[in-house]
């Protein structure tokens, strides 16, 4: 393995002045950098990563906490797409992503603990329990912590607007679309839960519309067939809605199996949005009315956010940035003022 050493003897030049150049230290002159990194290069030098990290006291390495409720992994599409733009952007300013394993029972250690012996400069955290007592305690430690869809006291916090987005697409619903019995399956409680149902009954209670108790059903994010059953259920009540909210895009792929096993068609017979705007809701027929999530946007500033705690400390402040979806309208929805 080719050292600095080995360099300083090419070039001729102190190891100091080789460490100094490689570290483009400001004392160096730009012709020395400029013919020591070109002979490092040439003689196939890499900086040992252990090395480095003893002497900046960085890893270079962000550690992501995410697991989903339903076991999907990285087939969750909204999941997937922000993690992939917050790994673009992680790697474009010199740092690594890497997965923390969340398999308590493996690793025998706490998630805090895991993360001070893999080194990370920081942590990610997305679509898990921030309940679980682990994952309090990481986020409330001296670990810089940045969190998507979930805020923490005293921490960073890229959040979809959910309660806007909801509000949209009942209004688009309700005003546009003339819909009057509206049913919303939701997700397994959580905050984004919280904020949408809130928005849903705000929303529909503005419009001076009613919320039927048997018109909201608990259901879990990206699970069709629990959206097949309660979408039965709805079906049948005496004065079945009009149009049903589904709590993603994927998941509504159930109620749609639902109608039709029951002879009906969309939107003629019923209607049906989603949320979250992956890419089968826009080649689906009909095209899913559903509110589209920024995804790019919020792993962009995820990781941006988490690289200025790690680097600038002292004056990284705490925010809670909010990211606007966008309402697409789709094919799903009945106007019924043309019926």
């Amino acid at each position: 393995m080719v050292s600095m050493k080995d360099i300083s003897k090419k070039v001729g030049v102190s190891v100091a002045t080789v460490s100094k150049a490689l570290n483009d230290h400001s004392d160096i002159g730009a012709a020395t950098k400029e013919l020591v990194r070109k002979t490092a290069k040439e003689m196939g030098y890499f900086p040992n990563a252990s090395a480095r990290a003893l002497k900046t006291h960085k890893s270079h390495n962000i550690g992501v906490l995410f697991r989903d409720e339903a076991g999907n992994g990285f087939t969750h599409d909204f999941y997937a797409a922000v993690l992939d733009s917050l790994k673009k952007t992680a790697e474009s300013k010199g740092y690594d992503i890497s997965f923390i394993n969340s398999n308590k029972d493996v690793m025998h250690m706490n998630y805090l603990e895991h993360c001070r012996y893999r080194g990370y400069d920081g942590v990610v955290l997305a679509c898990i329990d921030f309940s679980d007592r682990d994952v309090v305690e990481l986020a409330t430690s001296n670990v810089p912590v940045v969190t998507i869809d979930h805020i923490f006291d005293n921490r960073t916090a890229i959040i979809s607007d959910n309660v806007s987005g909801i509000r949209e697409l009942v209004e688009y619903i309700y005003k546009e679309c003339g819909h009057r019995r509206i049913a919303y399956i939701h997700g397994a409680d959580s905050s984004v839960t919280r904020n949408r149902l809130a928005s849903f009954y705000k929303t529909m209670e503005e419009l001076g519309g009613t919320v039927p108790d048997e018109y909201v059903k608990d259901g879990i994010y990206r699970k069709p067939d629990v959206a097949y059953d309660l979408t039965l259920e709805l079906l049948e009540l005496k004065e079945p809605p009009t149009c049903i909210i589904y709590p993603d895009d994927f998941a509504s792929i159930g109620g749609i199996n639902a109608i039709k096993a029951k002879g009906l068609s969309i939107p003629h017979d019923i209607s049906i949005a989603g949320y979250d705007g992956i890419r089968i809701a826009k080649v689906l027929d009909p095209r899913i009315a559903t509110i589209e999530q920024d995804t790019d946007k919020i792993g962009d500033l995820a990781a941006k956010k988490i690289v200025q705690l790690i680097e600038r400390p002292k004056s990284a402040i705490t925010e809670r940035i909010v990211v606007q979806g966008r309402l697409l309208k789709g094919d799903s929805v009945r106007n019924m003022y043309n019926s």
